[in-house]
C-alpha cells in the first residue's frame, strides 16, 4: 500500500513527537533517580560496592555504570514504544484507505477490487472484502440474467401462441361469418383449425414440462432401470414412423445390460425428443442408432446419432438455449416448440449428468453421460464449462 505525502509526514511527525516526549519522560526519571540516591545513603553505599566488586586491573577499570545501564535499557525500551505507535498509525492509515476504497466501491465502481496488499489480519478483512464484492456481483448478474429470461420467455411464448391462435380466430371467423363456398371450404377451415390448436396444445404441454423441469427441486420417481432394455423399447416404438422417413431405427450397448438409478418415466422423455428431432430434421439421413455403454464403474455413455443433415458450428453452443431453432422455417413446418432440447438438458442435470452435441459431414450425434447411481452426480467436463460460459 503506498502512502500520500501528508500521510508519510504525518507518520514522520508523529514519530518525532514520540521521540521528544520519550528522552523528556527519561530525563525526568534520570534525575528523580539521581535525587534518590544522593538523598539515601545507604542506598548510595549499596550501589558503591556493587561498583567496587566488578572493578579490576591497575587502573581499576570499571565494567558497568548504572547511568549507562539505564540509559540503555530506556533507548530500548524508547525504541520499542516508537515502532508501536508508528506501527499502530500505520495501521489506521491503512483503515482509512480500505474504507475509502470501499465508498468508491459502494459508489456504483462494482468492477474496482481494493489492489495493495497488507500483511497479517488486514490481509484477511481486505480478501473477504474482494470475495464479498465479487459474491454480490454474481449474484446481481445472475439475477439479471433470470429476469432477461423471464422477460425472453414471456416474449417467445406470446410469438408462437399467437401465430397459430390468429390463425384459429382467422379461420373460425370465416365459419362464423359463412364466408366459406361449399362444405369442402368448411371442413378445411375446420381441419386447419384443429391443427393451429394441436400446435397450440403441444406448446403449452412442452413449456409446463420445461418449468416443472427446470425446478431444481423437481422430485423424481428413483428406481433401478436396464437402460439398454430401455433403449431397445423405444427403437422398436419408433420403428413404424422411421419406414415412413425411409429411415432404420436401431439400439445397441456395451455390456447388454446396463443397470443404473433413474426416473425411467422422465428418461424416457429425453430420448423420444432425440429420437424425434432425428426424424423430423435427419432429411436425406438413412439410421438413427442409440449406443450405449459404460465408460466407468460410475458411469454411463448413450449416443444418439443420425446420418442426416451437420448441423452448423454456430448453432452447436446455443442449441439445447428454449425455442432455439437452427432452420425457423423448417421448425415451423413440422411443428417443434423449440423446447424438447432445453427439456432434455433440464432432465439429464436433474439425473446428475450432462449433454452435448457433436456433428460433422457425417454424423450428428447427442451425447449422454449419466451416473449409475443417482446420489452420486458427475462433474461436468472443463471444455463443457467453458463453452457454457461462452453462450
Amino acid at each position: 500500500m503506498k502512502l500520500t505525502t501528508r500521510e508519510k509526514s504525518a507518520l514522520f511527525m508523529e514519530g518525532v513527537v514520540t521521540v521528544i516526549l520519550l528522552l523528556m519522560l527519561n530525563l525526568a526519571l534520570l534525575v528523580l533517580i539521581i535525587q534518590a540516591i544522593e538523598s539515601n545513603p545507604g542506598l548510595r553505599d549499596g550501589i558503591f560496592i556493587i561498583k567496587r566488586s566488578v572493578m579490576f586491573g591497575p587502573n581499576n577499570f570499571q565494567l558497568w555504570s548504572w547511568e549507562n545501564l539505564f540509559i540503555g535499557l530506556m533507548l530500548i525500551a524508547d525504541a520499542l514504544v516508537v515502532w508501536w505507535r508508528l506501527i499502530r498509525r500505520y495501521r489506521q492509515m491503512q483503515l482509512r484507505h480500505i474504507i475509502g476504497e470501499l465508498h468508491y466501491i459502494a459508489n456504483g465502481h462494482f468492477d474496482h477490487r481494493i489492489p495493495f496488499r497488507v500483511s497479517g489480519d488486514v490481509q484477511r478483512v481486505v480478501d473477504s472484502v474482494n470475495a464479498l464484492v465479487d459474491s454480490v456481483i454474481s449474484s446481481m448478474n445472475e439475477e439479471r440474467a433470470i429476469e432477461k429470461s423471464k422477460d425472453e420467455l414471456i416474449t417467445n411464448v406470446s410469438h408462437d401462441i399467437r401465430t397459430p391462435l390468429t390463425s384459429i380466430i382467422g379461420y373460425l371467423g370465416l365459419i362464423e361469418d359463412q364466408q366459406y363456398h361449399s362444405e369442402e371450404d368448411l371442413l378445411k377451415y375446420t381441419h386447419t383449425a384443429f391443427l393451429k390448436s394441436k400446435q397450440m396444445k403441444s406448446l403449452v404441454d412442452d413449456l409446463f414440462e420445461y418449468t416443472k423441469v427446470r425446478q431444481t427441486d423437481t422430485p423424481l420417481s428413483i428406481t433401478k432401470i436396464d437402460l439398454a432394455a430401455m433403449l431397445e423399447q423405444l427403437a422398436a416404438s419408433f420403428e413404424l414412423e422411421g419406414q415412413k422417413k425411409a429411415m432404420t431405427v436401431g439400439a445397441s450397448s456395451t455390456p447388454a445390460s446396463l443397470m443404473m438409478e433413474a426416473d425411467p418415466e422422465k428418461l424416457v422423455r429425453v430420448f423420444n425428443n432425440l429420437v424425434s428431432n432425428a426424424l423430423k430434421y435427419g432429411n436425406g439421413g438413412s439410421e438413427i442408432n442409440l449406443i450405449a455403454k459404460q465408460v466407468s464403474p460410475d458411469e454411463l455413455e448413450v449416443r444418439v446419432t443420425n446420418d442426416g443433415p451437420k448441423i452448423p458450428k454456430a448453432s452447436l453452443a446455443l442449441i439445447f438455449e428454449r425455442f432455439y431453432r437452427v432452420e425457423e422455417s423448417r421448425s415451423k413446418e413440422t411443428g417443434g416448440t423449440g423446447l424438447g432440447l432445453a427439456i432434455a438438458q433440464s432432465i439429464v442435470a436433474l439425473h446428475g449428468g450432462y449433454i452435448y452435441v457433436e456433428s460433422d459431414d457425417h454424423l450428428t450425434s447427442f451425447v449422454i453421460h449419466l451416473p449409475v447411481k443417482h446420489d452420486h452426480p458427475l462433474a461436468i467436463p472443463e471444455r463443457l464449462r467453458t463453452a457454457e460460459k461462452t453462450k
